[in-house]
């Protein structure tokens, strides 16, 4: 049984698609098989891998705006193993146009992901920064949505309205819709500000929290630049161990059994 999970908030700079990279590989090194479905008209998620946006032929963009287009035939293989992707294209900015007069338009992402999701452990979907209809569809399409937080001064600045789309979504499409938790990003444990926005963030949502928290990371920044993820570039930098710790509590969060012990090299 397949878990779809979202990775969404409409900040920019929060860490979504370093999230969506990094947890899909971890999920992967862990043995699972994982699908990234990259939904941002950026394509970072798809270029942070190691593909070329401007050499894709097809990507999510035909999948959602042409029923007769099959997502297996667009799904590529990753240079980590278990781990492929759905890619995205900047023609993905005219999408929401596109679609405005279609019926179903908020499910056409579900319908596209309901076609290969069984084939997968995880379904990890990178998210726009915006709660626009490509937003809505994937949360409609998902079990779950990650909402990645950064510890800065705005941190809480427009979660209301996401948690609010989220409501929505959950009240008139999709009913199972869960929040996975609230991650926390760019934490710098020197800074009195860091400390003080997880506090609050804690104060705030409690349980929905993930204990896991993503330390600012040179290795973490650099990665993408190689069109790796962290584990790959230096499997023993913070940044891989914070995305590893993180996999593993999903799991844990989920009563899924961990099918692979970690190397003692990446513990240490």
């Amino acid at each position: 049984m397949s878990k779809v999970i979202s990775i969404a908030n409409q900040k920019g700079g929060v860490g979504k698609t370093t999230t969506a990279i990094n947890l899909s590989a971890s999920l992967a090194v862990l043995e699972y098989k994982v699908l990234m479905v990259d939904t941002d008209p950026q394509a970072n998620a798809t270029s942070g891998i190691g593909f070329d946006p401007r050499n894709i032929k097809a990507s999510i963009y035909e999948c959602i705006t042409n029923e007769d287009v099959e997502p297996a035939d667009i799904i590529l293989q990753t240079i980590v193993n278990n781990l492929s992707i759905l890619p995205s294209h900047i023609d993905l900015v005219g999408a929401e146009i596109e679609m405005i007069n279609l019926p179903n338009r908020e499910k056409k992402m579900k319908t596209v992901l309901d076609k290969v999701k069984d084939q997968y452990d995880f379904v990890i979907i990178d998210c726009s920064p915006s709660l626009g209809l490509i937003t809505v569809n994937a949360l409609t399409a998902s079990d779950s949505v990650i909402i990645p937080v950064q510890c800065e001064y705005f941190a809480l600045e427009g979660l209301g309205k996401l948690l609010n789309t989220v409501k929505i979504v959950q009240q008139r499409l999709n009913a199972n819709l869960d929040i996975e938790g609230i991650l926390l990003t760019m934490y710098d444990q020197r800074l009195r500000l860091s400390n003080q926005v997880v506090d609050e963030v804690k104060m705030h949502f409690q349980d929905i929290v993930f204990d896991s928290v993503i330390q600012r990371n040179t290795k973490l920044s650099e990665a993408p630049s190689f069109g790796v993820p962290v584990i790959m570039h230096d499997a023993n930098s913070k940044g891989a161990l914070n995305y590893l710790s993180l996999a593993e509590e999903i799991l844990k969060k989920n009563n899924i059994p961990l099918r692979a012990a970690l190397p003692d090299s990446i513990r240490s």
